[in-house]
């Protein structure tokens, strides 16, 4: 069980999220003498566990216990006669375009070597960066100098059965042999800086939360149009034909990235207390 302290920090650092996001200098301002800041790198660090954690939540949670339960999960599912939710990788598309409405400037996409939709291949130096990943099996960060932005890279491994048919049965796929743990493709984070600072951090983490919030409510709005609608409550789909509330959604999602991201956070906070301040000449 989760004690009351957890509670009590999440509370804060939400707070503190929503208060900085809403008050604090655009993100590409020059950060005060003696602020600490931490690469970017790490941020996209940060931001690609917390984006995992979620897509593992709707992935297991929603679309595998949901079809289990009778719900549906199509490529097509914003047409008006499909009763249908995204699937897993549409999901992240759904987060993604939440994020682009933000005035901060963290995006996110998910590409390719064989992608279903040919606006999603990797090309040029992304191309060249992600054969690097798919040998290594690790994380790429790069600069991007057409568009003047910093990149960071992590594979998108093949753990669920849906995902792995929906590609292999797709005519529209230029690959039908995918297994289980293949690096399929990889998200992608970009950002215009190399250095962050702490309310950078936390305003690129609170635009990542609202994007989940948001697609997970884009379903929840196509659900309730169903001829035979789920429940909308406490329960989820493993119980029946029912679907969490977007508050219960996000409780559930905090209790699993809170854990590795208050700490991160935490830390950075500290460091910035402890930064040393310019002299004044004396």
């Amino acid at each position: 069980m989760i004690n009351k302290s957890f509670w009590i920090t999440l509370f804060a650092l939400t707070t503190l999220c929503v208060y900085l996001f809403e008050t604090a200098p655009p993100p590409l301002a020059e950060p005060k003498t003696g602020q600490a800041t931490l690469k970017v790198e790490q941020l996209f660090t940060l931001l690609q566990a917390e984006n995992a954690a979620a897509r593992q939540l709707w992935t297991k949670e929603i679309v595998g216990e949901g079809k289990q339960a009778g719900l549906k999960f199509d490529e097509h599912w914003r047409d008006a006669n499909v009763e249908a939710g995204p699937l897993p990788a549409l999901f992240l598309r759904e987060t993604a375009k939440s994020m682009e409405k933000s005035p901060v400037r963290i995006s996110l996409f998910l590409g390719s070597d064989y992608p279903i939709s040919p606006d999603n291949r990797f090309e040029g130096l992304q191309q060249e960066k992600f054969q690097a990943l798919r040998q290594s099996q690790q994380a790429q960060f790069f600069y991007v100098p057409d568009i003047g932005l910093h990149t960071g890279m992590f594979a998108d491994v093949a753990v669920a059965a849906p995902c792995i048919d929906c590609h292999n049965k797709h005519q529209q796929s230029p690959k039908h042999d995918w297994q289980m743990n293949d690096i399929m493709g990889a998200a992608t984070w970009m950002y215009p800086a190399a250095t962050v600072s702490l309310e950078d951090m936390l305003k690129a983490v609170s635009v990542l939360h609202q994007g989940i919030q948001d697609a997970y409510g884009a379903y929840l709005a196509k659900a309730k149009t169903f001829a035979h609608p789920p429940v909308i409550g406490e329960q989820w789909p493993r119980d029946g034909y029912y679907l969490p509330s977007p508050e219960v959604f996000m409780q559930a999602f905090l209790q699993r990235t809170a854990p590795q991201t208050l700490p991160v956070l935490a830390a950075f906070s500290s460091l910035k207390q402890t930064a040393p301040t310019p002299s004044d000449g004396k």
